[in-house]
């Protein structure tokens, strides 16, 4: 049985493969320390998150 040899256009085949970039991951400021930090997450140096000590603070030396 014959079968399309261009089933898909380029054009969809492309949209179907926009969404497989990388990203470049997300940063946000933050409020204490002004030190850039991942959204969501513990900053490691103050141990704090969402003004909350959640682990002790890491000795610089």
């Amino acid at each position: 049985m014959a079968v399309p040899k261009r089933k898909v256009t380029p054009m969809r085949r492309g949209n179907r493969r926009s969404h497989d970039a990388l990203k470049s991951p997300t940063y946000v400021e933050d409020k204490e320390s002004g030190e850039l930090r991942r959204p969501h997450h513990i900053d490691l140096k103050s141990g704090k998150y969402r003004g909350r000590q959640i682990l002790a603070e890491a000795d610089e030396g």
